[in-house]
Order: C-alpha cells, then sequence, then structure tokens
C-alpha cells in the first residue's frame, strides 16, 4: 500500500510516531516519510535513529501554520495526522491554545490536503472525543467532526478520503499511568485519583495496525475502533508493584471514571466485525451501501463501548510481563 509513496506525519516525535515510522518501514518501502512537527529537540532526538535512511526525512512545522503546511505537501500521497494538544489538565488551563492546535490546525490541514490531491488521511482520535466532558475532549470531537465533514468538500476533479481511527490508553506512553507508576514505585507509594477508574489498554503495534487497516479500507468518514482489553487502575498499579501501599487522591480537573469510545448515540451508525467497530457518518446516506458495510453487523440501539462494560479484561499476570518485556522503552517517547 505505502510502497514508493510519499507519507506525512504530523506531530510524529511522540510515541506513535516513534512506533509508526519503525514498524512501517519494516513492513512496507515507502518513498519518503515526512515527520512534521514543531520540538526541534526531539525532532533532533529521532534523526539520530534515521541518519542513514534518507526515507525519513524531518521538517520543523507547525499545523496552526498554514502556508508552511502548503509548503510541505507537494506530491505527498497519505497523511496521518498525530499532532495533537493533549493533556487533559492542561487543556483545561489552556483552552486557547488547546482549539488553536486540535481543531484550526484540523482545518488547515484539511484545506492543504484538499489543494494538494493527497488520497487518504487518518486523523487519530481519542476515546475522550466520545460524549466529552473535558476541553481537550470537546476538540477532539470539532476535529473528528471536520474530518468527517471534509468528505463533503470533495469534487470531481479531487480525491482526498478523510477517516478517523480512535483508540484509548496507549501502553507505555510517555506521559502515560504507567511510566508515571514505574517512576515513583521505589518511593512505595502509588497515587491512584480514585479506585473505581477502569481505562482501556492498546499497544502501539495495535494501533498502528489499525491505522494501517483504516488506510486500505476506508471509504472517508468513518471511525474505526479497535476491540480492546480494560483494566482496573488498581490492578495496573498491582502490575507495577504488588508491595506499594495506594494513595487516593481524588479526581482531576476533567477526567472520567471510566473511557468511553463508542456510546448510545452513535450506536445507530456503529456495526461490529472481528476484530473492531466502525462509526459509519451520520451526514451521509452510506448505510444501503456495502462498500461502507462489508461484512459488519449492526450493534443494537443501546450499545455502547466503554472501558467498564468492556467484555475483556487484561489480567495482572499479562501486564506485568508486558512490562518486563518492553521496561527499556516505557515512556521514553
Amino acid at each position: 500500500m505505502f510502497d514508493n509513496s510519499i507519507i506525512l506525519l504530523t506531530g510524529g516525535t511522540g510515541s506513535f510516531g516513534h512506533a509508526f515510522v519503525k514498524l512501517t518501514l519494516n513492513q512496507f518501502n515507502p518513498r519518503k516519510i515526512i515527520i512534521y512537527s514543531r520540538d526541534e529537540m526531539k525532532q533532533w532526538e529521532m534523526a539520530k535513529l534515521y541518519e542513514d535512511d534518507p526515507r525519513v526525512v524531518f521538517v520543523i512545522g507547525d499545523i496552526r501554520d498554514k502556508d508552511r503546511l502548503d509548503h510541505v505537501m507537494s506530491n505527498v500521497d497519505y497523511v496521518v495526522h498525530a499532532a495533537a494538544t493533549k493533556i487533559v489538565p492542561l487543556a483545561e488551563y489552556n483552552p486557547l491554545e488547546c482549539v488553536k492546535t486540535n481543531i484550526n490546525g484540523a482545518t488547515n490541514l484539511i484545506d492543504i490536503c484538499i489543494k494538494h490531491k493527497v488520497k487518504k488521511v487518518i486523523a487519530l482520535s481519542t476515546d475522550k472525543a466520545s460524549n466529552p466532558i473535558n476541553l481537550y475532549g470537546a476538540t477532539k470531537l470539532a476535529s473528528d467532526k471536520l474530518f468527517i465533514a471534509a468528505n463533503s468538500y470533495i469534487d470531481k476533479s479531487t480525491f482526498t478520503k478523510f477517516s478517523i481511527v480512535r483508540y484509548g490508553n496507549v501502553m507505555g506512553s510517555r506521559g502515560s499511568v504507567i511510566p508515571y507508576f514505574l517512576s515513583i514505585s521505589e518511593s512505595g507509594e502509588l497515587t491512584i485519583t480514585d479506585e473505581r477508574m477502569t481505562r482501556f489498554m492498546i499497544t502501539l503495534e495495535e494501533a498502528i495496525e489499525l491505522v494501517w487497516h483504516a488506510f486500505s479500507n476506508m471509504s472517508g468518514g468513518e471511525i474505526y475502533i479497535k476491540k480492546i482489553p480494560s483494566m482496573n487502575i488498581v490492578d495496573i498499579a498491582k502490575s507495577v508493584s504488588e508491595s506499594a501501599t495506594h494513595k487516593i487522591i481524588g479526581i482531576r480537573p476533567g477526567e472520567k471514571i471510566h473511557e468511553q469510545m463508542i456510546g448510545t448515540e452513535d450506536a445507530l451508525f456503529t456495526y461490529e466485525y472481528d476484530s473492531y467497530y466502525k462509526i459509519l457518518p451520520a451526514i451521509y446516506d452510506c448505510f444501503k451501501n456495502i462498500e461502507w458495510i462489508g461484512d459488519g453487523k449492526q450493534v443494537s440501539e443501546d450499545f455502547s463501548y466503554t472501558s467498564n462494560n468492556n467484555i475483556d479484561w487484561m489480567k495482572i499476570s499479562d501486564l506485568k510481563l508486558w512490562i518486563q518485556n518492553h521496561k527499556t522503552i516505557i515512556g521514553k517517547f
């Protein structure tokens, strides 16, 4: 799919970007992968890993800067949009910065992709965009809606398709709970916001495979959601340290007890497949089109997919083994 193509990855120096570049180069033979991000130090550090591979190109830029996007988008075939302002408590206190990146930046990217006739665009979303209660989730919901609606801008002279991949807590990514627990585990005390809290658990490899799948199968406007296990926050803490005590500190601003990927309001448009769900765009007449539905089965009207009503739960022993096998890279990117 990506052989001899040019891929642009926004926000490409984070956890997802590091894994996406590595796995995509191993699986495919793209002509070029452009890492487009605004953090020069992260680019400098990542560039050292690929100094002998001319296929990986680093460009400093901001998705808020439409002119810069315009300059870099020439001849790009595929775009993965990972750039975001995403730390939930920080977004609550810096709302306009979150809006500028997550909403205005998405608008800029859509316009430039259509202008340059990019073939396909996948935007990364979050569980927090489903029935959002925090500013980050609200801006990502708006971003999702922009990418879905962008498919209606297309006429016969263009052919850009836009779809979305939504997932939750990425295991071991920088800023997530596992590296945080590891960083304080030697103190003998782990801080927990609420003992009832549950989280979805997905590896970077699973997230990237879902992006690849979406690129291969998208018609435009769908939201892809992988079936993944859940875990209680106390069990995550026990996976890091069984001997540590737990200090309950209360929920942070904008935080949910349970994550939600699909709400009942989306059930009418949601179809189930072997390893994932797909929410079809409500604004298009796609429910009678086999191209959109394929072999999917429509879920029930009262269906929801949340971290507490999940049928698949990760065991403490499984997470312990995963941490042991990935300890050297957890929280590094």
